[in-house]
């Protein structure tokens, strides 16, 4: 199956971040999961991926979601936490970037607390692979084409998927429906790594 109907695109580098709280830090003590967010049943080891954050999705993976090549290229050391961001070879806009968060550990406490402050665009999301995932956003761009979920990993940490479409795709199909298809790959691969 190919994103590219439904596929992340645009150009420009897409950086969703969990924007720490202004009670939230690195090592912050603060409760998980906070009020009213879901707790993480089953938490995965995302360790081994922060290290190779290109790593969370396959070569096979990335070729049916762009529907043909693409280059990855990662950031270790990127605002938001490790990242890598892949494009489609025949430029058309699209991309993908996952972010393993380390802005705080307060996992999807951290994004509940943005909601309707940092984040203007937040929506609670089915499950994917049993794991609470949200859409959000410091305004909601989804008209142009892109959308950010994150993923709750474990009551401390996430993983953001950031989903641009094509060009051409671009107010004919929900960007946040392609990001949790991505995210539904990503966490296939977190989920047998771990």
């Amino acid at each position: 199956m190919s994103l590219v109907a439904c596929s992340p695109q645009t150009s420009g580098k897409a950086s969703p971040v969990n924007t720490p709280s202004s009670t939230g830090g690195p090592g912050t003590e603060q409760q998980v999961p906070g009020s009213g967010v879901p707790k993480v049943d089953t938490p995965i080891d995302t360790s081994r991926f922060e290290s190779a954050p290109c790593s969370a999705l396959t070569d096979a993976q990335v070729t049916e979601l762009f529907g043909g090549q693409s280059t990855a290229k990662p950031e270790l050391q990127a605002p938001a936490g490790p990242t890598c961001g892949w494009t489609p070879a025949d430029l058309t806009g699209a991309n993908i970037n996952v972010i393993f968060s380390t802005v705080d550990r307060l996992g999807l406490t951290s994004v509940y607390q943005a909601k309707g402050t940092t984040y203007k665009l937040f929506e609670v999301l089915a499950p994917i692979a049993g794991h609470p995932a949200v859409a959000y956003g410091t305004s909601d761009f989804r008209a142009t084409g892109v959308c950010s979920i994150a993923v709750g990993t474990s009551d401390r940490s996430t993983v953001d998927i950031t989903v641009t479409q094509s060009r051409g795709n671009v107010g004919k199909s929900d960007p946040c429906v392609a990001a949790q298809t991505v995210g539904s790959k990503v966490l296939a691969t977190l989920l047998e790594g771990s």
